[in-house]
């Protein structure tokens, strides 16, 4: 009985003293003795820390003071503080502009290509990989797919143009078919499929990771007892391991839904070529080549500003439809 009392005080205790109820038993002093100790035996942790929270700060925040370039008439003779402010001109201009319905269409073209074909497939790998008995072979496939994230994405882009050059392995493997495709970069037609595929190998071993790591805090038992109930592999696959994937899935397709207006310029930049343009050009890639290297930073910047404004928006409603629909979501 003692017992039960004990425990009763102890909650109401930690209810007396939790962030919630917004009130704490310990005083300022207490509070900041706390602190201390903590400060000191986990200084090399928190010190640990220091060159990131430097790295944010002067790379992440500090820039954000430049996105009022956007609204001026930037001059870097001039400065911020003396160009001349123009408004919202520079944005204006680029949604008016002759090339910014093909740069947005093929932002959100690529974008979604890569939401319906790239997504599943470390999900699928995942649980495929969850399902081999060897633990052995489990490792062997995992490093393998693996290694393409490591490689230089100048030496991937390089591959690609080896593969698919009028000579190149693709061809060679058609040539067996009689079919020829002559040199698939030069298409404009072929380019996103390419893109969304090289992606793909690319990307698929070290998008797995984190689905991995969730399948193995899967309890066995729930698949013993279901084999014990006469469940086959598909069914257990359907109603134990991909019901455990459902939160980080849904935190996953939030994130991803939040860069859908959002692609680097890099890769983009070293596969293509004026000739396809009206389908490779994308926002990131046109900034770079308009704003950077014709030194118009301002119509760059407002582009940029543009560009994460609507991602913003997109986050956040996919974010609200998550909550609403499987009560997952980032916040």
């Amino acid at each position: 009985m003692n017992k039960d009392i004990e425990s009763v005080i102890n909650k109401k205790l930690l209810i007396n003293t939790s962030p919630r109820h917004g009130r704490s038993n310990m005083s300022g002093g207490r509070k900041w003795t706390v602190i201390k100790k903590d400060l000191h035996s986990n200084k090399y942790v928190y010190l640990m820390l220091v060159p990131v929270l430097i790295f944010y700060v002067v790379f992440r925040y500090v820039p954000m003071f430049g996105v009022v370039m956007a609204f001026q008439d930037y001059k870097p003779a001039l400065g911020i503080f003396k160009s001349e402010w123009v408004g919202l001109e520079n944005i204006i201009g680029f949604l008016t502009g002759p090339y910014a319905w093909r740069v947005v269409r093929n932002t959100l073209l690529i974008n979604i290509y890569q939401l319906i074909f790239a997504f599943p497939c470390p999900i699928v790998f995942a649980l495929l990989l969850n399902e081999l008995n060897s633990r052995i072979y489990k490792k062997v496939v995992q490093t393998i797919s693996y290694m393409p994230h490591f490689i230089s994405l100048v030496v991937v882009c390089g591959l690609i143009r080896i593969f698919t050059q009028t000579n190149g392995t693709i061809n060679a493997i058609a040539s067996v078919f009689r079919v020829d495709f002559g040199n698939l970069l030069s298409r404009a037609s072929y380019f996103r499929t390419i893109y969304v595929v090289s992606g793909i190998w690319q990307s698929i071993g070290w998008g797995s990771i984190i689905y991995i790591a969730t399948l193995s805090s899967v309890d066995p038992n729930l698949h013993e007892a279901a084999a014990i109930d006469g469940a086959g592999r598909f069914r257990r696959i359907w109603n134990i391991t991909l019901p455990a994937l459902i939160p980080i899935i849904t935190v996953q397709l939030i994130m991803q839904l939040g860069r859908i207006m959002s692609e680097g310029y890099e890769k983009v930049i070293l596969l293509y070529n004026p000739s396809i343009y009206e389908t490779a050009d994308i926002i990131s890639s046109y900034v770079y080549r308009y704003g950077l290297e014709g030194m118009n930073y301002s119509v760059g910047t407002a582009i940029g500003l543009f560009n994460s404004i609507i991602n913003i928006i997109i986050l956040i409603l996919a974010n609200q439809t998550a909550r609403k629909i499987s009560e997952e979501s980032l916040w």
